[in-house]
């Protein structure tokens, strides 16, 4: 997917790109008391809230799963995974209006702004993940071998995340309804997805259209890893993973083609 000249271009600006991260990361936290601990507050407040109100209803009718701290976890698994999605296709679709300046004023690989995006998901996502790992150990809960299948399915959700976002970055430069369109779509997709409930409670007739939602499969397959210690369905996981891969290559053929407009448009 990433030719040799991409990659070069890329390992000669690993300082920039580096910098880039750094100072959106102070930036977001900059003269807040909390700072950093607001990425770790806010999904955890959620967390509370969806476990409150809804483990008493819920526990009962997933497999396996027979209290309020096992259905936490259940949580966990898709929440915190959910999150790092959402933040990797929220950022690609607007990172190109975002720097617009910087795309006009400096000549650099502009694939560097989709890595900058993803090193930045990437960061926050693992402080909070090393966090829930760690109270799995402590709570006797860590799921054991199949922990590791957790890399490749983080790899197919960071490609399919930052293949989509980079493809309505660019159609968001030139339809600005794009970003608004997507953030309800977001929405949607998040309760069309089995993160809060198990896809056993939905009607027979309704279960067979999950394997159209991507993210189904992937979180289903954390849920199996983090919650029953089970490896991944890779069957089910492998036409996510091919998705994932025409949407990047979607992405950087849209990007190719409309470099050139795109700066006289932002």
């Amino acid at each position: 997917m990433l030719s040799s000249g991409m990659l070069r271009g890329l390992w000669e600006f690993r300082g920039f790109i580096l910098s880039s991260v750094k100072r959106e990361f102070q930036s977001k936290y900059r003269n807040s008391l909390l700072g950093a601990l607001w990425m770790v507050i806010n999904p955890l407040a959620m967390i509370l809230v969806y476990t409150v109100i809804f483990s008493q209803v819920m526990s009962a009718k997933l497999p396996g799963i027979d209290s309020t701290f096992s259905y936490s976890i259940y949580l966990c698994a898709g929440i915190l995974t959910w999150g790092f999605f959402a933040e990797i296709t929220g950022r690609a679709q607007n990172m190109f209006l975002e720097q617009a300046n910087l795309l006009k004023k400096l000549s650099f690989p502009r694939l560097c702004l989709p890595v900058i995006v993803v090193v930045n998901a990437s960061l926050n996502f693992s402080i909070i993940f090393i966090l829930f790992t760690l109270f799995l150990l402590l709570s006797d809960n860590f799921p054991g071998w199949s922990f590791i299948a957790l890399v490749p399915v983080l790899a197919i959700q960071t490609v399919f995340a930052i293949g989509l976002g980079m493809s309505l970055g660019v159609l968001n430069v030139f339809f600005r309804d794009v970003g608004q369109l997507f953030g309800v779509v977001l929405q949607f997709w998040f309760w069309l997805t089995p993160i809060i409930y198990p896809i056993t409670i939905l009607p027979e007739r309704f279960r067979p259209m999950m394997s159209l939602n991507p993210m189904a499969q992937l979180v289903e397959a954390y849920q199996n890893i983090l919650v029953s210690n089970q490896w991944p369905d890779w069957n089910g996981l492998l036409p996510v993973a091919l998705l994932a891969i025409l949407l990047c290559t979607l992405g950087a053929h849209l990007f190719r083609k409309h470099s050139g407009e795109m700066v006289d448009e932002l």
